[in-house]
C-alpha cells in the first residue's frame, strides 16, 4: 500500500512538471544541435540525417515517449544551412507533433574557415492534443474530463545563434514562440490541451586532445529555461577514443538561476544521471544509446529511460570544406 501511495505521489508531481515544461526531454542532443538550435543547420557541411526514439521511465503507465528525425546540410559554398526537423512527443493522454524547416546564415569569422558564426530561424507547424479515451475518470460524466480527441494546430517559430571553431562552441536559442498567441483559448485551455510555452537554450563546450590525440575530451553544458518550470542544467563529459567510440555521461539537475514569482511552489527539483555510448560503425554510420537513471523514487523503483539513435552522413560533393574525412575529430554534436 505504501509503495502505491509513493508511486501515486511521484506520478502526480511528474505530470505537473510535464504540463509546465512541455519541450521533450532527451539526452543525445549533444550529437545533433539542430534539435535545440536552428542555427546549427549546415554545421557539418555534409548532409546529416539523425533519428532517435526515447522511452522515458519505461514500464510506467502513461510515461513519455519521443521520436524525432532531423536532417541538415550546407549549400551556397557553406554560407547557408538548411534543415528539416520532425518530432512527436506523447505524455499520457497528451501529445504534440511538430515539423520545422530551418535556415541558417553562416559567416566566416577571421581567416580560419572553420571559425563560423551562424544565425538561424526555423518556421513550422505544431499540433497539440489530448485524447480523453486514454483518461480514467474517478467519476463518470465529469465535465472537466474531455471525451474523444481534441487538438489545435498552430504556426510556430524558433530562432538562435551558434558560433564554433576547432576548439570550442557556444550557442543560444528559443523555441515555441507563437503557440501561446495563436491557440483557441476558449476550447483548448478548458479541455486541458497543452499549450507549448517558449523555452530558452544556452549551450557551450569544447574539445581537448589527450594522449597525443588518441583520446579526446569533450566537456559541455546545456541550460534549458522557461518561466513556468524550474531551470534545468546538463553537465556533460565525453571521451572520444580512436575516432571510433564516444563514451560519457551527463548529470542533469534543476538550478535556481533567478527568482520566478509565477512559478508554482513545491515543484520537484529531482536530478538524473545519464550514461551514453556512440559508436561509428563506419565513416557514414553512427549508432548511439543512452540510459537515464532518475535520482528519485522513480529510479529507486526501476523506471529508467532508454534512448536509441541512428545517424547517417552523406558527403557533400559541392562543399569546398566538407568535413566527411575529419568529422570524427571535429564532431562537437
Amino acid at each position: 500500500m505504501m509503495k502505491r501511495l509513493i508511486l501515486l505521489f511521484v506520478l502526480a508531481t511528474t505530470f505537473l512538471t510535464a504540463q509546465a515544461q512541455q519541450d521533450a526531454q532527451f539526452s543525445q542532443y549533444i550529437f545533433n544541435g539542430l534539435y535545440i538550435n536552428p542555427a546549427y543547420a549546415g554545421y557539418k557541411s555534409d548532409f546529416f540525417v539523425n533519428s532517435f526514439f526515447r522511452s522515458q521511465w519505461t514500464g510506467l503507465p502513461g510515461a513519455p515517449t519521443t521520436a524525432s528525425v532531423a536532417a541538415d546540410g550546407a549549400v551556397a559554398n557553406d554560407a547557408v544551412g538548411l534543415g528539416l526537423l520532425l518530432q512527436r512527443d506523447q505524455v499520457g493522454a497528451q501529445s504534440t507533433v511538430a515539423a520545422y524547416t530551418n535556415y541558417s546564415y553562416r559567416i566566416q569569422v577571421g581567416d580560419d574557415e572553420d571559425s563560423r558564426l551562424a544565425f538561424g530561424i526555423g518556421v513550422g507547424i505544431i499540433q497539440s492534443g489530448i485524447d480523453g479515451n486514454k483518461l480514467n475518470p474517478v467519476q463518470a460524466g465529469d465535465n472537466y474530463i474531455p471525451t474523444g480527441y481534441h487538438s489545435f494546430l498552430s504556426p510556430d517559430a524558433r530562432v538562435g545563434f551558434f558560433y564554433s571553431n576547432n576548439d570550442w562552441f557556444i550557442g543560444a536559442s528559443v523555441d515555441n514562440l507563437l503557440p501561446q498567441y495563436t491557440h483557441p483559448t476558449s476550447t483548448a485551455t478548458s479541455l486541458g490541451v497543452p499549450i507549448p510555452k517558449p523555452h530558452e537554450y544556452f549551450t557551450m563546450g569544447g574539445i581537448f586532445d589527450l594522449d597525443g590525440g588518441e583520446t579526446k575530451l569533450k566537456p559541455s553544458v546545456l541550460i534549458k529555461d522557461t518561466p513556468t518550470a524550474p531551470t534545468s542544467m546538463d553537465i556533460n563529459m565525453f571521451f572520444l577514443m580512436s575516432d571510433k567510440l564516444w563514451l560519457g555521461g551527463t548529470y542533469r539537475t534543476a538550478v535556481p538561476l533567478y527568482n520566478k514569482p509565477n512559478l508554482q511552489k513545491g515543484l520537484p527539483t529531482s536530478s538524473a544521471m545519464v550514461a551514453t555510448v556512440e559508436f561509428f560503425a563506419s565513416e557514414s554510420l553512427r549508432i548511439g544509446y543512452a540510459y537515464d537513471y532518475s535520482l528519485n523514487k522513480l529510479g529507486a523503483m526501476g523506471y529508467g529511460s532508454h534512448e536509441i539513435s541512428v545517424a547517417f552522413t552523406i558527403k557533400n560533393a559541392n562543399s569546398q570544406r566538407s568535413r566527411f574525412n575529419d568529422q570524427l575529430r571535429k564532431c562537437y554534436f
